[in-house]
């Protein structure tokens, strides 16, 4: 149990470590990125935290794999966007609630029973 508690330690320290240096790079130095790009490397860190934790038999976390997934879909239409210079206004901020209800619908459904125990 140790074990697994210090491999699990090690992941979050990695991910951390990898969130402010992308965040402090995009801020400081990959400006001229386009929109989306820094949300983009978020949701891959994040998910890249769970796949590994997945990956060595640790159970991986339901916030950051939202926060991963919402970061990837927010990320994405922020630069389709910027990249495909539409003539039109996506409504992001609603597109995003509608992905976060989603996935915390999913989540309900997700959920294992729970048996009910009656006094005996």
């Amino acid at each position: 149990m140790n074990n697994e508690r210090k491999v699990n330690l090690d992941f979050e320290t990695l991910a951390w470590s990898l969130l402010l240096i992308w965040w402090g790079l995009r801020w400081w130095l990959l400006v001229s990125l386009p929109n989306g790009s820094g949300l983009i490397g978020t949701g891959v860190i994040l998910l890249g935290l769970n796949a590994a934790r997945s990956l060595n038999g640790l159970p991986t976390r339901g916030v950051t794999t939202m926060l991963g997934i919402l970061a990837l879909v927010f990320g994405g239409l922020l630069l389709a966007i910027d990249v495909m210079e539409l003539s039109f206004q996506l409504p992001t901020f609603e597109i995003l609630l509608i992905g976060f209800g989603a996935l915390l619908l999913a989540r309900a459904f997700k959920k294992p029973e729970t048996k009910i125990r009656c006094c005996s």
